[in-house]
């Protein structure tokens, strides 16, 4: 039998192959994950393969040679790939979001885009957008940025800082955010990397080691007038009328819970094989032991439930997204706090040996607790449900 039919998240056969190519990418940054974890490094080997996959063109429309991947795609994506290694999974999670929210939005200059998506099929060329400063926080706090964009001659020179850029080290063009001082608003520009154009290798964290998440430093970087992002023309409002509503943003709960997938699974196993001399079987036997694996099954099928059913529902209703975001945050949060507590548990199956550096539920541990700063935060999701709840029941009143 199949073994991706026991998933009954995985629905045909365009998505079982859609997982299977993830699995086998998985297995195989397994095997690296832990260097590049204990080094800080960045993983470059994994995206040469994802590269070869054809993964970085996941979500690319398929007129431009991409697969054109639903949102509930990619989640099954990137769910199994974080099973091998979440640091990987969730720095290309930025990139085929990026081009899933690009995809919907169809908010850059038409010519731009279309020679982008050309090298993501023919290159493997990838992109994130940078909006975070070390003065201003996250930008799902709505500060203004410090970095400035100075109209000149032609287009734009941006100076300033931006902090967590995942993907920063592979990366050869990205957008950014920043104030345009004659405009007094926040505008979005699409640079390459050249001339004023710097790194600072500052990301050295607890977990997610591997994302390379550096500070990008930009000094007098000159941007045509033709790639800026937020004002392209015969685009309404820039996009926002065809917005994605922060649905694309799902693949970071997915990656947090393929990493609570691997420690369920590595201490299921654990539980099946390890037999103390003081028992006369394995310790799954141990009503203790069991209760805990109900609990991880509890957290991961309500988690993963929840999180299917939203981005199926994104999926098929487009006009109901604007009206999903309490829904939408309320999966991430779920998930990620679902996936410390999945870990924790495993943790505890297992035992002292799992804060060894020579089994992986440490660097798990480690990698998960870094959900709880990605946006939405919780608190921002509990202020969205409970703003609703009080204005369904003036409504009503």
């Amino acid at each position: 039998m199949n073994s991706l039919s026991s998933d009954p998240f995985v629905r045909n056969e365009r998505e079982e192959k859609i997982a299977e190519r993830s699995d086998r990418l998985a297995a195989v940054f397994a095997g690296r994950a832990a260097v590049h974890d204990r080094d800080g490094s960045f993983p470059f080997e994994n995206f040469d393969d994802l590269r070869e996959a054809g993964y970085l063109a996941l979500t690319l429309p398929e007129e431009f040679g991409g697969e054109e991947a639903s949102l509930y795609e990619m989640l099954l994506a990137q769910e199994r790939l974080a099973k091998g290694d979440g640091s990987t999974a969730l720095a290309v999670g930025w990139h085929v979001s990026q081009v899933l929210q690009m995809r919907i939005k169809q908010s850059w200059p038409p010519k731009l885009y279309e020679d982008f998506c050309r090298s993501v099929a023919e290159k493997g060329a990838m992109i994130n957008q940078f909006a975070s400063e070390p003065t201003t926080g996250s930008p799902s706090r709505g500060g203004r940025p410090q970095t400035a964009a100075t109209k000149t001659e032609g287009g734009y020179v941006l100076t300033g800082r931006k902090t967590f850029c995942s993907l920063i080290p592979v990366l050869d063009q990205f957008t950014v955010t920043a104030f345009v001082e004659d405009e007094e608003r926040i505008g979005t520009f699409f640079a390459r990397k050249g001339p004023g154009v710097g790194i600072d290798e500052t990301w050295d964290t607890l977990g997610m080691r591997g994302t390379g998440s550096h500070d990008l430093l930009l000094d007098g970087v000159f941007v045509p007038e033709e790639a800026r992002i937020d004002s392209c023309e015969g685009v309404p409002n820039g996009g926002a009328e065809t917005s994605d509503h922060g649905g694309a943003l799902l693949h970071i709960p997915a990656c947090y819970l393929g990493i609570a997938w691997s420690a369920r699974d590595f201490a299921v196993k654990f539980a099946a094989d390890y037999r103390p001399s003081s028992l006369p079987g394995p310790i799954a036997e141990l009503p203790h032991i069991r209760q805990k694996i109900g609990e991880m099954e509890r957290e991961r099928i309500t988690a993963r439930t929840l999180l299917y059913s939203v981005a199926d529902r994104w999926d098929r209703l487009p006009g109901e997204r604007a009206s999903m975001k309490p829904e939408l945050g309320l999966a991430k949060t779920v998930a990620t706090n679902a996936a410390i507590r999945i870990v924790d548990l495993a943790m505890r199956i297992v035992g002292g040996s799992s804060l060894s550096r020579s089994l992986p539920l440490e660097r798990m541990y480690r990698d998960v607790r870094a959900g709880l700063h990605n946006p939405p935060m919780d608190d921002s999701v509990m202020a969205m449900l409970a703003h609703r709840a009080i204005q369904d029941a003036e409504n009503r009143s």
